[in-house]
């Protein structure tokens, strides 16, 4: 496995805390850190439903927040805990590199829904599956897995920043509720084009980093297994 290597801005605020807290938790040994994944990833789909419904109802945006942050922490501590407990697992890598890009892109499409534009969610859904993609292969051709300072953590933070807004404008605490869905749209196009550029940038950087730092190129023929 690639060695990991973070550029976060957050990460050393948020997410070295969290790592902290673990001891206190007292997670049983036996308890298989798959099922922190899996747990994190079903406070994403709650976290998804609710922004498709948080430019409606005040409790959406706040449900949101929390299944984002809920995300955070279970995608903090399953890695914590399965070194902690030596249940360190191929397959458990897997799941969690599987699942994580999958839950952004349930969250673009909630808010894209809430904003009643499809369209622009596909759009980030994309850019989402691009970045993973990029960055899992880059991970595999220079044999480190690179968090950019605008990473995960970052995007999370915003998304509970998003949430907690359009619970408050739903609610009529500083906006009109009506003013809720052109929330939801600006910044979700505001997030789409920054996560383009964000991706050219990278892919360009990827491309030498590749060609300075990979191993020798793969010349080798692709071989057909006969029946």
């Amino acid at each position: 496995m690639p060695k990991r290597v973070s550029h976060s801005l957050l990460d050393p605020v948020l997410t070295l805390p969290l790592k902290g807290l673990y001891a206190r938790l007292k997670i049983p040994a036996r308890f298989p850190p798959e099922g922190i994944v899996v747990v994190g990833h079903l406070c994403a789909i709650v976290g998804a439903l609710s922004f498709a419904v948080s430019s409606h109802w005040w409790w959406g945006g706040l449900l949101a927040a929390a299944g984002v942050a809920m995300n955070h922490v279970a995608d903090v501590l399953d890695g914590t805990h399965a070194r902690a407990t030596g249940q360190c697992r191929n397959g458990g890598e897997l799941l969690d590199h599987f699942v994580d890009p999958l839950s952004f892109c349930y969250w673009v499409t909630g808010i894209s829904y809430s904003a009643d534009c499809l369209l622009l969610g596909t759009g980030g859904v994309i850019v989402v599956y691009a970045m993973a993609v990029l960055t899992n292969i880059k991970a595999k051709m220079i044999g480190e897995f690179t968090l950019a300072r605008f990473g995960p953590t970052e995007f999370k933070t915003l998304l509970i920043l998003f949430g907690l807004t359009m619970s408050g404008a739903v609610g009529g605490a500083w906006l009109l509720p009506a003013a809720a869905p052109q929330i939801a749209f600006w910044f979700l196009a505001a997030m789409f084009v920054a996560g383009v550029i964000q991706l050219m940038i990278s892919l360009w950087f990827a491309i030498h980093e590749v060609n300075a730092k990979g191993s020798t190129p793969d010349n080798t023929e692709w071989e057909l297994k006969k029946k």
